[in-house]
């Protein structure tokens, strides 16, 4: 995923190294070694900011939320006017940065997630709370657009967890066949069946 560009420091360094190599490599194969070379700093630098690998990566899973909170919400789509348009520009979006190799556009918090999950549960609840961060961010998005669009039967929080379980299960089949066509393919059906399930709602417009 495609993000602006932080504050350069060694602090900021070892957290984009970090999400970088274990998106790349995996949690475990990530020494912190390697997390200083990439970065550019020394050890001594890594141990003045952190206690252990465990904590940088915490840290790290909370800098991707807060990071990912803010690429969404500035993005062109949400200019749009029509909350159902911000719905739909978002999914676009998603697919726009499905592009280079497959690490770079996967998650970093649903990767390490998947890894450590039984193992380290301080860090499964850092990389479960930046997922909650942007389902919450994308749940505001679908009240908006039902709220203008009004779909029967529909709770905006249930659409909101189906539509962020596809994109996880889009990086998981991408990776296992090591190609970017699954996560697009993913995606273009999950944009269809979101048009189709608001299809004909404008029709039932809440009065302004």
């Amino acid at each position: 995923m495609a993000m602006a560009r932080p504050p350069d420091n060694s602090r900021t360094r070892l957290l984009l190294a970090t999400i970088d190599l274990v998106r790349a490599n995996g949690y475990a194969s990530t020494r912190v070694e390697d997390i200083c070379a990439t970065a550019g700093v020394t050890k001594g630098s890594f141990f003045h900011h952190f206690e252990s690998k465990e904590q940088l990566a915490i840290a790290a899973a909370r800098f991707w939320g807060e990071r990912a909170v803010e690429l969404f919400a500035s993005a062109p789509f949400m200019s749009d006017p029509d909350p159902l348009h911000r719905l739909l520009g978002y999914l676009q979006f998603r697919r726009e940065l499905i592009h280079g190799d497959i690490w770079e556009w996967t998650c970093f918090a649903g990767t390490t997630v998947q890894e450590t999950y039984e193992t380290h549960p301080g860090l499964r609840q850092a990389c479960g709370a930046s997922v909650e961060a942007h389902l919450a961010q994308l749940t505001r998005m679908v009240e908006q657009a039902l709220i203008e669009h009004p779909v029967p039967g529909i709770e905006a929080s249930s659409l909101a967890m189906y539509m962020q379980a596809v994109l996880q299960g889009a990086f998981v089949m991408a990776k296992a066949r090591n190609e970017h066509g699954p996560a697009l393919d993913a995606l273009d059906h999950l944009s269809r069946y979101v048009e189709m399930l608001f299809r004909g709602s404008t029709t039932r417009k809440r009065p302004r």
